[in-house]
């Protein structure tokens, strides 16, 4: 989560307009929702990781290392979508055709719906979503919620890692029920850490007169119309050669 977080604060798009990348991509999802998926699938994963590589200059391993397991999830879980069960002459597990079509469109649409979660996690921070979100009508209380939490998460990673690192060094993970005891006891520990710093930012909060909404200063980023053009002209002739190979191998 810190090597995305890294990446989407240093990439060559981090100073476009949030809608410059959060429009092309949610185009590109609503196609592998649509579209035929045998064609226009392959097309959006290439499109996409094609536009993160040498458009944004996220390095390729990154974007592998973020695919990798929900891809390797949705790979182990396709085969039992082509299962069926039969029981006219008892229970009886067979791969059937309608079943081997529906687990390979579910994957496609899926790492394609993938690629653009990619495109948009990799190029754009968390804290860019903000002000799309409140003039989406999302309530400022939130918004706020959101961020808080997400800036959270780093702080108890960090101390979740030194405290199983500490365990690991006095020989707590050597044999399954000291490491499940160790665990608990990590648990317990980030637990009753969580309830004390979430007090001391509420009393911290009330004391600066919090009344829901944390003003910050924020980069004033234009849209650029040019740019937000052309992504949706390659979004557009993306849709169209995936239809078109569609028709023609049909």
């Amino acid at each position: 989560m810190r090597a995305i977080d890294r990446h989407a604060w240093t990439n060559r798009w981090r100073d476009w307009h949030p809608a410059e990348k959060l429009l092309p991509a949610f185009g590109l999802l609503l196609m592998a929702l649509l579209l035929p998926p045998l064609t226009t699938a392959p097309l959006i994963v290439v499109v996409a990781g094609s536009a993160l590589v040498w458009g944004a200059g996220v390095p390729a391993r990154a974007l592998l290392v973020f695919v990798a397991p929900p891809a390797a999830f949705l790979l182990l879980g396709a085969p039992f979508l082509a299962l069926s069960l039969d029981l006219s002459a008892g229970p009886t597990l067979r791969f059937s055709p309608g079943g081997v079509a529906l687990a390979l469109s579910s994957t496609l649409r899926a790492l394609a719906a993938l690629s653009c979660l990619a495109l948009v996690a990799l190029t754009t921070p968390v804290a860019d979503w903000a002000s799309l979100l409140r003039r989406a009508g999302v309530p400022a209380g939130i918004i706020e919620l959101l961020l808080l939490m997400y800036r959270l998460v780093f702080s108890f990673a960090e101390r979740a890692l030194t405290g199983q690192r500490a365990q690991a060094a006095r020989l707590g993970y050597s044999r399954f029920g000291r490491g499940l005891r160790s665990f608990g006891l990590l648990a317990g520990n980030l637990f009753q850490r969580g309830l004390t710093k979430a007090r001391a930012l509420e009393i911290g909060l009330t004391a600066r007169g919090y009344r829901g909404e944390l003003p910050v200063l924020r980069a004033a980023r234009p849209l650029c119309r040019s740019r937000l053009a052309t992504a949706m002209l390659g979004v557009g002739l993306t849709g169209l050669a995936g239809g078109w190979l569609g028709r023609a191998l049909s």
